[in-house]
Parts: C-alpha cells; structure tokens; sequence
C-alpha cells in the first residue's frame, strides 16, 4: 500500500508521498513514488505512483523511453496541454496492465495502478490530475484542489478541514505532511521516507524538496506540535450539560 497526495493552490502546486511498497513484520522495502519530468523549458511534470510496483516502473520506463526517441510522435515533450498528458499517461498504464494480466491473475495479484500527474505548460496554468486503472482520469477543482492516491482514507480529514487554494505552498507543503502522518498513524503499510516537493507557479522547476526520515527532527517536531494542538483542542471543547 501507499499514499500520494497533490495540492493545487493558486501559488503553484504542492506534492507529496510516502516510500513504503512492501510491509510485514520482518520485511519492508521502499521506493521513491516522486518522479519529476522536465522535457522542455517550458514545461514540468511531476508523476506520483501507487498500486503495482512492476506496472508503475514499466509506465516510468516507457515515459522515458518515448522523450528519448525523436521518431515517437507522442511524448511529454510533445503534449499541448496538460489534459494531453494525462491521457497519454492512462493509455501507456491501460497497455502495460494489458500486457502481464493474465500471467498477474494466475498468480493471486494485481496489475492495477493509479497516478497522480500534475505540472504546467507555459501560458497555461498549473494543473493537477488523477489517472485511474482504468485510463480515464478527474483533475482537480477550486472546490477539490487536492487529489490522493493509494490509502486514502486516514490523511483526508485533515484536508477537508484546512485546505483551500489561497493557501500559500509553505503552508499546503506542512499540510500534506499532516495528512502522510496521519495515515502512517493508522496504517503500517505507509511509511517514511516522506517526499514533499512544491512547483510554484510559472517556475516550471521544484523549487524545494525534501525527502524526510522516520527520524528526521523536523517531522518528529511538525508530528509533535499537531499532536499537542490536537489535544489542546479537544480540552476546549464544551462540556456535556447532563442535567438538560
């Protein structure tokens, strides 16, 4: 299991995941599901990964491999809009599935994978999409500026209740580490390293990245100082008034 999640605010965009892929009680792997695409100048892309590790490095290989191949016609170098990319991301991911399925069913698993993609193109704004299983894709809303991926349930909360697109990128980066640690919380499946990345508008670079360590003083502090808020709130909740 995993849990990515994207921010989209009028500053720019912010992205976050954990790095667990495989947990148990004596066995844990990690993986970067953080992947940065900057073909051109003018463009960036940021793909956040989640479901079956062998068809999302196969989905990343082919992305590659197509910017690198001046006879494709269709790459992220290519693509006029950002809607383009997360088509063309959909059918790359839908053609891998279809390729290792039957030998994946065989087996017990899954060849599922979901994605995150979100970026800009010069001279338009900045954006954000969700890519199913499936191919088809949601992109997100003033309403809905944020999209997850993976295990979903736990660091929702937390973003229903804060998160808005005024929000500046410095306060969306400390958000999305809220929501990560909330499900790591709840879910041993998710867990550290944690990637945070914040792509300001028009900057068509990251303009900081971190990659944090389940001991990493400043996420044991950002942890620490929710937890206390948390509980300073609830103290200030009424009281129940049991003689009415």
């Amino acid at each position: 299991m995993t849990y990515c999640l994207a921010i989209s605010l009028y500053e720019g965009l912010v992205f976050a995941s954990d790095s667990r892929t495989n947990a148990g009680v004596d066995y844990v792997t990690t993986f970067s599901k953080m992947h940065v695409f900057t073909p051109a100048p003018d463009r960036i892309f940021v793909v956040l990964t989640a479901g079956n590790l062998a068809t999302t490095q196969e989905v990343l290989h082919r992305l590659r491999r197509d910017l690198d191949a001046a006879e494709i016609a269709e790459s992220l170098r290519r693509v006029r809009y950002l809607f383009e990319a997360a088509d063309y991301l959909g059918r790359l991911s839908c053609e891998v599935q279809l390729a290792h399925m039957q030998g994946m069913q065989r087996a017990g698993f899954s060849s599922e994978a979901s994605f995150i993609i979100g970026g800009q193109i010069r001279g338009q704004a900045p954006g954000l999409f969700l890519v199913y299983p499936q191919g088809n894709y949601i992109s997100a809303s003033p309403e809905t500026p944020y999209l997850q991926i993976g295990e979903t349930k736990y660091g929702k909360p937390a973003l229903d209740r804060v998160v808005e697109p005024g929000l500046t990128l410095e306060d969306g980066a400390r958000l999305a580490l809220v929501s990560l640690d909330a499900t790591m919380r709840s879910n041993i499946s998710v867990g550290p390293p944690l990637e945070v990345a914040i792509c300001p508008r028009d900057g068509f670079a990251i303009a900081h990245y971190l990659n944090l360590k389940g001991d990493s003083p400043f996420y044991a502090e950002v942890r620490e100082r929710w937890q206390e808020g948390l509980r300073r709130a609830f103290q200030l909740l009424p009281r129940f008034d049991w003689e009415t």
